[in-house]
């Protein structure tokens, strides 16, 4: 019996360049990184201040910076497909072996939806709905941080098998019969199920804590109508979490019993269906595209109502509009696959909610341009990624309408116009969102702005940079090419394929621009510090101060109207000779910080990498340390601290002026 399983040194790909020479500069970074801290001493403060915090701004914070760190992971995968496509034309066959160029589309799309675009949207749903529902914190603290910490145990096991193993090849979806055994014998279909297994546990439970957390704990006053929008799609977004992801969770779990025990839920030798994994598959995935959109669209809300100087134009109509997107997203998942062979009536159907659902999307546009129409808008870098993204998510609407017609389907299916489509409404939808929450709300993160040359030159490096990254591929797409080929034999296609490619280089410029926005942003913080309110918000998170103390408020607001904090602005600019009331500080009851997170992680990892391995004593441990964790923290005696009631109101009165009113 070998005790480490299927791992072996043939296992590292000694003989793979490419891999060999990026496994080893992440790990030469990861091990720089680690010794400066050390020897800067910061250990300790991370250790308090971050690695165990169970303080929704933190938690939220990490979030973002994990998303981020993946960004460049998963696009420094795309880059090497547009290269890989540019020269591998007629004879040719590139610088990818097909192995190798398997492994990265799949590992691609894998990143982005699971580890770039979720943990954006829920950064920002993690710092900003507390503050603006005006409390505290989220329902579940220390849950909050177990599921950051799972989310980065499925982050860190997919990049393990960028050295130690393979990842899948089977792209992002891994449809069977090629993701079973007999397709895939090798261990990147495990990584890839471990891996969202693990971080899709976080992600339920962040569904679960944010619904509670909507729902139970809004401000004395706010009812569900006096909530901003953000918390309405925020809302409707977690929902669909809650709905959807014990269907992915249950489709991986029979894809696994299928690989590991030799059942046969989607086995067609073994009497299985491999078809009812497509469509479990996708009864997750088309809910999942929503539930990363629907945030984005409360970020545009926040950002366009604010730098137009006015209440948002139709409040009612975009909260029906947000709840309709959550009910009929469950509505369409079989638009993915009209070609299945299903009858006429079934696509028919369909293909008509497919259409259905742009409606409301098509209200929130609307009532943005009415928002601003009217207003003094001002050109800010959140409004630029604003007005980028009706542009663009437009454009893909429109793509998607077209591809709702089953007919038309029936020819664009598996070509590139799908992928172009998929990106045009991923990108210029949840990147720009995010990018545009980013901007926005990093004043109140860190208590000083962005550089806004940088900031401009990144929004204008992505817009450009995506529009000739991926208007090629729509035309490739009508001219008859399937995706992730990794070398074709029509010439014809190739300069498309060099202009896809240099679009890609300008968002590469564009990703270069933002960090060098951070870091001149960073060495210039004290000339760009702001107050509490930096861009006159309407809303309760711009009532605090910037950055935000542990405890969000002093004391909890009363909510009496919508944009309650604009109201009470607007009310003390009218009426300045009356007295101020004097406040009541009380003192504050907050969670204590917890290890719980990080030390599940720890044998999450230690579980999940035996378990692709076969190494069944050390998952045996792993799982035992995962158990014995929760068993510890169930049994603690203190869960709580208090803030005296004078150290609220000293940081109180020091910050007044802040956001005074």
């Amino acid at each position: 019996m070998n005790l480490l399983g299927k791992l072996s040194w043939s296992s590292i790909p000694f003989d793979q360049p490419i891999i060999m020479g990026t496994g080893a500069f992440v790990v030469l970074a990861i091990v720089a990184i680690l010794s400066w801290v050390t020897l800067k001493g910061y250990v300790p403060y991370l250790w308090r201040e971050w690695i165990t915090s169970v303080d929704h701004k933190r938690v939220g914070v990490m979030y973002f910076l994990l998303a981020l760190v993946m960004l460049l992971r998963g696009f420094a995968d795309a880059i090497m497909m547009r290269a890989q496509q540019t020269v591998a034309a007629g004879g040719a066959q590139g610088y990818l072996p097909p192995e190798h160029f398997d492994q990265i589309f799949s590992a691609h799309g894998t990143i982005m939806i699971f580890f770039v675009a979720m943990p954006l949207v829920i950064g920002l749903m993690n710092f900003v709905l507390p503050l603006q529902l005006g409390v505290r914190d989220v329902a579940f603290p220390t849950l909050n941080s177990v599921s950051f910490w799972l989310t980065a145990s499925g982050v860190l096991l997919i990049n393990v098998s960028l050295v130690i193993g393979e990842f899948a090849k089977t792209g992002w979806i891994a449809y069977p019969p090629l993701s079973e055994l007999q397709f895939s014998p090798g261990v990147g279909v495990d990584y890839y199920l471990w891996s969202l297994q693990i971080s899709g546990v976080g992600t339920l439970l962040t569904g679960i804590n944010f619904v509670t957390t909507i729902l139970k704990l809004r401000a004395p006053g706010m009812g569900y109508m006096r909530m901003p929008v953000f918390c309405w799609t925020s809302l409707a977004a977690n929902l669909l979490i809650v709905a959807a992801f014990p269907v992915l969770t249950a489709t991986l779990a029979m894809l696994l019993l299928d690989r590991y025990l030799g059942f046969h839920f989607f086995t067609v030798d073994g009497q299985g269906n491999a078809m009812m994994y497509v469509n479990l598959f996708w009864v997750w995935g088309h809910p999942e595209v929503y539930i990363l959109i629907l945030p984005a669209f409360g970020v545009f809300s926040e950002v366009v109502a604010t730098f137009s100087g006015k209440p948002l134009f139709g409040y009612r109509s975009m909260v029906a509009a947000t709840m309709a997107i959550c009910v009929l997203s469950f509505l369409v998942w079989l638009h993915h696959f009209f070609t299945m062979g299903a009858s006429a009536d079934v696509n028919g159907f369909f293909g008509v909610m497919t259409m259905i659902i742009a409606v409301p999307t098509g209200v929130k546009v609307f009532n943005w341009l009415f928002t601003m129409y009217g207003g003094r808008v001002r050109f800010t870098v959140p409004v630029l990624w604003s007005l980028g993204f009706m542009v663009t998510f437009v454009i893909g609407g429109m793509t998607g309408v077209l591809m709702a017609v089953p007919p038309a389907d029936f020819q664009l299916h598996n070509s590139l116009f799908l992928v172009a489509h998929f990106h045009n409404v991923i990108i210029g939808g949840v990147v720009f969102g995010a990018m545009a929450g980013y901007n926005y709300w990093f004043p109140k993160v860190f208590g000083f702005k962005l550089d806004e040359r940088w900031g401009r030159a990144s929004f204008w490096c992505w817009l450009i940079g995506f529009y000739v990254a991926f208007m090629p591929l729509y035309v490739l797409g009508l001219m008859g090419m399937t995706r992730r080929m990794q070398h074709y034999d029509n010439p014809a296609w190739q300069p498309w394929l060099i202009a896809a490619a240099i679009g890609a280089l300008i968002i590469l410029g564009g990703i270069v621009c933002q960090i060098v926005q951070l870091v001149v942003s960073i060495r210039d913080r004290e000339l760009l510090r702001v107050s509490g309110d930096p861009w006159n918000g309407r809303t309760l998170e711009w009532s605090t101060a910037s950055p935000p103390p542990a405890w969000n408020f002093a004391v909890l607001p009363h909510v009496a109207e919508r944009d309650t904090y604009w109201v009470r602005k607007q009310r003390a600019s009218a009426q300045q000779d009356e007295p101020v009331t004097q406040q009541q500080y009380e003192p504050v009851e907050m969670p204590r910080n917890s290890a719980v997170g990080v030390v599940n992680a720890f044998f999450a990892v230690v579980a999940g990498f035996a378990l692709i391995w076969h190494i069944w004593w050390m998952a045996g441990l792993g799982l035992f340390g995962t158990f014995l964790t929760i068993l510890i923290f169930a049994f603690r005696d203190e869960d709580e601290i208090e803030v005296p009631a004078a150290q609220v109101a000293q940081f109180d009165r020091v910050h007044e002026a802040e956001v005074a009113i």
